[in-house]
């Protein structure tokens, strides 16, 4: 996880938690581990769940829908990773399964669907030359060599990577979850050179680009067959 987007996003998570020591999964941690290091130095007892997580007794290295089932935890973390997953009804059931009867989810999302070609451009002006090119190099580049609108030169990517799109998470949070809170807001800022919160924000703000990353927080509505 990059440095830029923990600061930006560990107030808004931490805030939306119980307080330690909560029992709390966090599903997609990467390679870093995500919020887990956090979680575990205020209190939390922390599990992050990832075939990419790293060693150590905090993390399970495997996908969330293929992992030995947790019981009774208070919160479950995604970040940016729901729209990676094989089949987000799978997940979300067994995050519902996994759940104490007042447990909550917080979810940050990307919805990818939103990212239009003024928002685009907007990016792809403002990526630095390092000498460890990004995701936006790698999309930049691809959609220069594919000579292809960009809507579908995205749409085209997306359905390769099977990624599903946010209003669709949306749809499936609330129909296990009672929406506490929902919000959207900067999400490219992390991987662009130079580049502040706040800047993409007043970007946002001004008409310019879109945002693109999504803010969920939920308490569980009702239990569902376990799968």
């Amino acid at each position: 996880m990059k440095q830029r987007w923990f600061d930006a996003l560990w107030p808004l998570v931490a805030a939306q938690l119980p307080p330690p020591p909560a029992r709390v999964v966090e599903i997609g941690c990467g390679s870093l581990g995500g919020f887990v290091p956090a979680l575990s130095a205020h209190g939390y007892s922390a599990v992050g769940v990832d075939p990419a997580a790293p060693e150590g007794p905090m993390y399970r290295q495997v996908e969330f829908e293929r992992a030995d089932r947790f019981t009774d935890i208070d919160a479950v973390i995604a970040s940016t990773s729901l729209h990676h997953v094989a089949d987000p009804v799978v997940v979300l059931d067994r995050v519902v399964g996994a759940l104490r009867p007042d447990g909550r989810v917080v979810v940050i999302e990307w919805a990818w669907e939103e990212f239009d070609e003024p928002t685009a451009t907007w990016c792809f002006d403002r990526l630095g030359s390092g000498a460890d090119p990004g995701w936006l190099h790698r999309r930049r580049e691809e959609w220069l060599a594919s000579g292809r609108p960009w809507d579908e030169y995205l749409g085209g990517w997306a359905g390769v990577e099977g990624l599903h799109e946010a209003r669709q998470l949306l749809r499936l949070l609330d129909e296990r979850f009672n929406r506490e809170h929902l919000a959207r807001g900067p999400y490219f800022f992390p991987d662009l050179a130079d580049t502040t919160t706040d800047e993409e924000q007043k970007a946002i703000d001004d008409g310019e680009i879109r945002p693109t990353r999504v803010e969920y927080v939920g308490t569980l509505r009702s239990r569902l067959p376990q799968r």
